[in-house]
């Protein structure tokens, strides 16, 4: 368990900035509840009953099976707590896996508004753990899910002991892939992601290394499917912060700031090889910030580490969580 950082009523002033609350479904507007039931092409690989909290007045959506040690997983973009579903799955009957849908994604609520820089994801995570009382947590964390579960746990270390990273940052770089900088550009690049969906289609091919199955195609895109649906996938690669003038530099620079104190903690990386997004250059750097980490780069696997190499990623977090309980 990780030292507590902060006096408790310090820690309580700095986590009481959003309010939460876990809803019933009936409570839950039916347009939310309408998509969630609705999953054609894709249902026997998410078979999972639908859990729904209210945070700031949005209605987020997440994943709750098995009981046990806490496992948390958090997705980043454009994907959604489908990506995590044969984790889930395999790991529900020894543990408590939870898989959450960030604000504009999966099944969550998708407003129009200016809701998702980096800091209100993480407040979002902050107060999810709260409202669940999760403690003695595994974070499970891909893509922008390191920065947001990352910024999470820096916040609330108490409750984190272990981490599972995969293809992910926590920390600011100069390097962005030509494929996404081109979608930074105005105009070209909103109606590219939110008009055609290019970022999501593409990402189909260029994630993974291995074709995905039709219904893996299908459930990565089901919540994607119009422009306003899109907002998140859009608004998640204009957060990308290069300079300190963007909103979320200082985001997260806080976040960076705060992986020191988990240096100790039980870590394994799983890291695709082949991922030009998230290239072995960020692999590199949390080996350096973590020289303890326990690591497993896969040399044949992409960004959807989770579609190239489950299996192997399954049998190395099965490994690791028996031995560091």
């Amino acid at each position: 368990m990780v030292q507590r950082l902060f006096p408790p009523s310090v820690l309580k002033d700095r986590l009481s900035v959003t309010s939460a609350r876990i809803l019933s479904s009936d409570e839950v507007p039916d347009s939310l509840t309408a998509r969630a039931v609705n999953r054609e092409g894709f249902r026997e690989e998410y078979p999972f009953g639908s859990h729904w909290m209210e945070i700031d007045g949005r209605h987020i959506h997440f994943v709750d099976e098995g009981q046990g040690p806490v496992l948390l997983m958090v997705h980043g973009n454009p994907t959604w707590s489908f990506a995590w579903r044969r984790l889930v799955r395999d790991l529900a009957p020894h543990y408590r896996v939870i898989a959450i849908d960030h604000l504009g994604c999966g099944f969550s609520e998708k407003p129009q508004a200016d809701e998702y820089a980096l800091e209100a994801h993480i407040g979002r995570l902050v107060s999810f753990v709260e409202q669940l009382e999760l403690n003695d947590v595994t974070l499970f964390a891909h893509d922008w899910g390191g920065a947001i579960g990352m910024g999470c746990a820096g916040r609330m270390p108490e409750r984190f002991g272990r981490f599972v990273l995969m293809n992910t940052g926590a920390f600011r770089s100069r390097s962005i892939p030509l494929r996404i900088a081109a979608c930074r550009v105005p105009l070209f690049g909103t109606v590219g992601m939110r008009a055609l969906n290019l970022f999501s289609v593409a990402a189909l091919r260029m994630a993974s290394e291995q074709p995905l199955s039709l219904m893996a195609k299908k459930g990565l895109l089901a919540p994607y499917n119009s422009w306003a649906n899109r907002v998140a996938v859009k608004e998640f690669v204009h957060d990308i912060p290069l300079l300190p003038a963007h909103r979320s530099y200082a985001a997260l620079k806080a976040v960076e700031d705060g992986l020191g104190q988990f240096r100790d903690s039980p870590m394994l990386l799983v890291w695709g090889m082949k991922d030009w997004c998230f290239s072995p250059e960020f692999y590199d750097e949390f080996c350096e910030r973590f020289p303890e980490a326990e690591r497993h780069p896969i040399a044949d696997a992409g960004h959807y580490i989770f579609e190239d190499a489950h299996d192997e990623l399954l049998s190395t977090a099965q490994d690791f969580l028996q031995r560091t309980a």
